[in-house]
Parts: C-alpha cells; sequence; structure tokens
C-alpha cells in the first residue's frame, strides 16, 4: 500500500519531480567532477610542477658538509665528487615510479679562446650534463633521464644537442652577447693543464638562472676538460611526493628517531624525504637533501587546489538542497488538502514524513545517478583540458556522492517535513 501510494505520489506534480531531478542532477554531476578531479589532482599537479625544475638535491658528502658549514663553499668542494656509474641505481629504489627526471651536472672554470679575446681572454663556467640519457635497468627497464626535461621552460634559439654531440655546446644568452658569440661559430675552450677542445656552438640558451652566463655541454666533455672521467658534481632529481606533515619532518631531521611502525609509513609514503632517504642506499657517498622552498610550495598550492575544489563541491550541493526545500515546500502546499485528509483518517505523522522521504529519496537519487553520470564526463573534460590526461574513477567518489545526496535530500526536506507537523487536518479541510 505504502509504494503503491509512492507510485501514485511520483506520477501526478510531474513538473515539480523533473526539477526536483534535474536540480539533484546538477548538484551531484558538480560533486562528481570536483571530487574525481580532487582526488586524482595530486599527481597531476605535481607533473605539473616538476616541469619547473628538481626538488631533490644530491650532492657528495664532502661538498653537503662544507656547504653546511660556509657559506660559500663552492670551490672547497670542487674536488668532491659522486660516481656516475651509480646513477643507474636510482631507477631500482622504493619510490623509482615517482620519479619523473633526474640530470647529473659536472661544473669546471674554463678559457674561451677566441680570435677577438685580446691579452685577457674570457673565463665563464661550462656545465656538463646528460641531455636525453639512456639507461637500462637490471630488470630490463629502460629510462630516459638529462636535461631537455628537466628544463623545459628554456628557449633555446637553434636547437637542443644530444649526449652523442660531443663537438657541439650550448651557450647562454648573456654570454654570448658579452663575448660576441653566434649560433654556429666554433669555440676553444681551454680547461687547464693542456685540456682544450674546439666546440661548435649550437644554441643560445634564452633563461633568467645562471646558465644565461654558462657553457652547457655533454657530461663527457666537461669530464675530459675537467680530467674528472667517470664524475659528476652533483644531481637533481625531480619526483612526485605527497606534502610533508609531522611524520616527514620528524624523519628529515633525524630518521633514527622514528619508532619502527612510524619508519615503515614514512619508508613506504612517497615524501621527499623518504624518496632522498632512498637515494641515499643506492648511491656512494651521497647526501640526498630535499629542496624546502620547491616541496613546501608543492604542498601549500595541493592543499589550496584541494580546498578550492571542496568548496565548490560545498556551494554547488548547499545550492541544490536549497532550490529542492522550495519545491518540496510548494509541492506540499499544493498537496494541503490531500495531505490533510490521510490525517484525517488516521495517518501519522510519521508515516506522511515517510512517504514524501520516500517520493523525494526516488527522485533525488534518480536524479543523482544521472548527475554521477555526467560528472564523470565531466571530469574527463576538465582533465584532458587542465592536465592532458584522463582522470582516474575511484569507488570512493561513487560512495562519496551516494553520501552526498542523501545528505542533500534530507537537508531539502527538513522545511517540507517542519510544515507537514505543523499542518492540521481541520484547517486544511475547511480551506483555512
Amino acid at each position: 500500500m505504502f509504494w503503491r501510494m509512492v507510485r501514485a505520489a511520483l506520477t501526478r506534480q510531474r513538473t515539480s519531480r523533473v526539477m526536483i531531478a534535474l536540480t539533484m542532477t546538477l548538484g551531484a554531476c558538480v560533486a562528481t567532477a570536483m571530487l574525481g578531479v580532487m582526488f586524482d589532482v595530486g599527481d597531476k599537479v605535481n607533473a605539473e610542477l616538476k616541469a619547473y625544475g628538481a626538488n631533490i638535491v644530491v650532492q657528495p658528502k664532502g661538498a653537503a658538509v662544507l656547504t653546511d658549514l660556509y657559506d660559500d663553499a663552492a670551490a672547497l668542494a670542487s674536488t668532491a665528487s659522486l660516481r656516475e656509474s651509480d646513477l643507474a641505481n636510482i631507477p631500482t629504489i622504493f619510490w623509482a615510479h615517482n620519479i619523473v627526471d633526474f640530470a647529473p651536472f659536472l661544473e669546471h672554470r674554463v678559457t674561451l679562446l677566441t680570435d677577438d679575446a685580446g691579452p685577457s681572454p674570457p673565463q665563464a663556467t661550462i656545465v656538463g650534463t646528460w641531455f636525453a640519457h639512456e639507461l637500462m635497468g637490471a630488470a630490463g627497464q629502460h629510462t630516459t633521464a638529462g636535461l631537455i626535461s628537466m628544463r623545459s621552460w628554456w628557449q633555446v634559439d637553434g636547437g637542443w644537442i644530444a649526449d652523442q654531440d660531443e663537438g657541439l655546446a650550448l651557450v647562454g644568452a648573456n654570454l654570448a652577447d658579452a663575448a660576441g658569440i653566434a649560433i654556429g661559430d666554433t669555440l676553444t675552450v681551454d680547461g687547464g693543464q693542456g685540456r682544450s677542445r674546439d666546440l661548435r656552438v649550437a644554441g643560445i640558451i634564452h633563461s633568467s638562472g645562471p646558465e644565461s652566463d654558462q657553457l652547457v655541454a655533454p657530461l663527457s666533455t666537461v669530464q675530459a676538460l675537467a680530467g674528472r672521467a667517470g664524475e659528476v658534481g652533483r644531481v637533481e632529481v625531480a619526483a612526485l611526493t605527497t606534502p610533508d606533515n609531522d611524520l616527514a619532518r620528524r624523519a628529515a631531521r633525524n630518521p633514527e628517531s622514528l619508532s619502527v611502525s612510524e619508519m615503515e609509513t614514512w619508508y613506504c609514503t612517497a615524501y621527499a624525504s623518504s624518496i632522498a632517504y632512498q637515494l641515499d642506499e643506492v648511491l656512494t657517498d651521497a647526501v640526498a637533501k630535499p629542496v624546502r622552498q620547491v616541496t613546501e610550495s608543492e604542498g601549500s598550492i595541493l592543499a589550496k587546489t584541494q580546498l578550492l575544489m571542496l568548496l565548490v563541491t560545498a556551494l554547488s550541493l548547499a545550492a541544490s538542497a536549497l532550490a529542492i526545500a522550495n519545491l518540496m515546500t510548494a509541492s506540499v502546499m499544493e498537496r494541503a488538502p490531500e495531505i490533510g485528509l490521510l490525517k484525517a483518517v488516521g495517518a501519522r505523522d510519521g508515516s506522511v514524513v515517510g512517504l514524501i522521504l520516500a517520493e523525494m529519496g526516488v527522485t533525488g537519487l534518480a536524479g543523482g545517478a544521472l548527475g554521477y553520470g555526467l560528472g564523470l564526463g565531466f571530469a574527463q573534460v576538465i582533465g584532458h583540458a587542465v592536465f592532458g590526461e584522463s582522470i582516474a574513477v575511484r569507488p570512493i567518489v561513487a560512495a562519496s556522492v551516494v553520501v552526498l545526496v542523501g545528505v542533500v535530500i534530507v537537508a531539502g526536506a527538513i522545511p517540507s517535513i517542519r510544515m507537514l507537523a505543523r499542518l492540521r487536518p481541520a484547517d486544511v479541510l475547511h480551506g483555512r
């Protein structure tokens, strides 16, 4: 009898039912899209931010100690080095899949010997690095690492060079202007102790960083000029990380202070400090340190982005609840004689409220289901438009939307339930 009355009520006031369903559809659509993006935005935002540089720097132990003790320790630590051969171990750490890119660097001071150099030829720093270096892992996996993706924001007139182009180099724009260097010129670069190399300029780097006053060449070229075969000065690593919390900050200060369970949690979570710790484990005589300004900024940006999405979700659902409350109040007022008659023949307030809630529940869930489907599509549109990737469909989003739809239905029904409680059959049936 109860459900027969619900079915009969749904067939009447079709316009009101359709409006309630559409309102719930819009609210569920926005909630699904925002929650879907929010739960998947962490890796997407981190991946976008990794295009602007590394968040972990690996140095030799000697250089790291001197840097901590002295303000200017570059000269003191210039002979400290890492093994280039050890870099193949980086893709083997526990969080290897979170390593977006990495690149080694070796700096050396050189003299530029040009025809118009005069009695005091200019000096500059030449930086050796990988550009797009192929690594083969122990399990047969291929990894490509290097400067081209690590410095994707650089504007390079002419073009990038490859790791095999040992006779080519890139020149910073400031250095090129000061020394009158143009693309295609050949420079004789003297690294001292009789080590020199002719390098042809393949491109000019336009950037606001120190590279504007430097030369950039393949790592093997600079190793030969510096007489440091198989050595690198530092390694920059770009990794997808989880924003730091109290556990991560305590571990960064002293991992030994953690309990066994805390150590397991920290080690198995992609904090910048735990990834740095794992890099220390696979690199000989190395100290890996998160770049705090970068990692903290990433966490702040991610938290604010997720908060914005939560606010949009809350506002859309609040608007849906208000709209449903108005529609249901109008519906109850229109059906007042019917409801008064039900009360007059013995229906209790609880039964009448249950009837109204059942009608709203069926209508709202139908609209919510449609909104969930549309929201999944909307999330994909946002993902491709903003991040160039699809958004993962997560079960937690469906569960959250079901709960939120239920909350909106109940919240929207409160004004009409209060009206039902105050409705007196005698007044309604006598037209008062």
